[in-house]
């Protein structure tokens, strides 16, 4: 059993691969920074890092070793800032970013739900249209977003929380279009009609509309929109089709437009998504809150 400075000095010297620098962070002697290390490598039996006068670097059983033990000290770091924080109470403040009406209506729940154990912390709620929800995001101007997984697919500066809800994908047509009259729709029905984009990046618009059916036929790009409403007139003057998820017809129910089920489409997942330096425990917390709402 490593005790928690002999665990924090092997984790820190395999992140600055530098004696000086780990004993600079921890604020002791590189001479103890050294002793440390030889007295886990002889409990280890073996060398856990290169010296020599040039370079530091991690051994094959260094490596292994770092890499079965950063998680654990993480979520332990993670339980005690957690705890403190709790402890103190939270304060400050969250700015929270959806871009459906689904969407806001479980972060209002769990807000009312995070404010009854948080009430010092204020929480802030934003409706955006597509590529502002993903802008604001990057910029600061709100914390986290409850979005549809993807949206940072590839991208190690962003933090993707559980799966909060996961509904059947439907196609919104025009009302008078033939596939309106159909019981349920494939995916390579796509290729019939012009698909109406969401104004986010090239990156994005991959993810969720696709260029080409499975079978490769050619989907044909139509208007770009920039939000739902937008999105739902443009689909009613017969303009396009898009898919979205089947709270749609609840929730933006009108009389030119028809929801079509899949019988083949992956479903909608949404999570919460925030940019991973930002982090606090706040947001952790608040995550916490929409997860527990979206089961109740």
């Amino acid at each position: 059993m490593l005790e928690r400075f002999e665990l924090e000095a092997f984790l820190t010297l395999s992140e600055e691969l530098h004696f000086s620098r780990t004993a600079a962070r921890l604020q002791v002697t590189p001479g103890r920074i050294s002793q440390t290390i030889k007295g886990i490598e002889r409990r280890v039996g073996s060398p856990l890092f290169e010296r020599t006068s040039r370079r530091v670097a991690l051994t094959d059983l260094g490596q292994r070793l770092r890499d079965d033990l950063l998680p654990g000290y993480q979520q332990m770091q993670t339980a005690i800032e957690t705890a403190t924080a709790l402890g103190r109470g939270l304060h400050g403040g969250l700015r929270v970013g959806f871009t459906a009406a689904w969407s806001g209506q479980l972060i209002v729940r769990a807000t009312d739900r995070f404010h009854a154990h948080h009430p010092e912390c204020a929480v802030e709620l934003r409706e955006l249209t597509y590529g502002p929800a993903m802008a604001a995001l990057c910029t600061g101007d709100i914390d986290l977003m409850l979005a549809e997984t993807g949206l940072t697919e590839g991208r190690a500066d962003f933090s993707t929380g559980p799966t909060v809800f996961s509904r059947p994908r439907v196609l919104a047509v025009p009302a008078v279009h033939p596939l309106a009259r159909r019981a349920e729709v494939t995916v390579e029905d796509l290729a019939t009609a012009p698909l109406i984009i969401a104004g986010v990046s090239e990156a994005v618009l991959d993810v969720h509309f696709p260029r080409r059916t499975p079978s490769g036929r050619p989907i044909q790009r139509g208007p770009v929109a920039a939000g739902w409403q937008e999105m739902l007139s443009l689909i009613g003057a017969g303009k396009g089709v898009t898919p979205t998820c089947d709270w749609a017809a609840d929730y933006y129910s009108r009389p030119d437009v028809a929801f079509v089920p899949f019988a083949d489409a992956e479903p909608v997942d949404q999570a919460l998504i925030w940019p991973t330096a930002r982090e606090t425990v706040a947001i952790r917390i608040f995550a916490r809150f929409v997860t527990e709402a979206a089961n109740a």
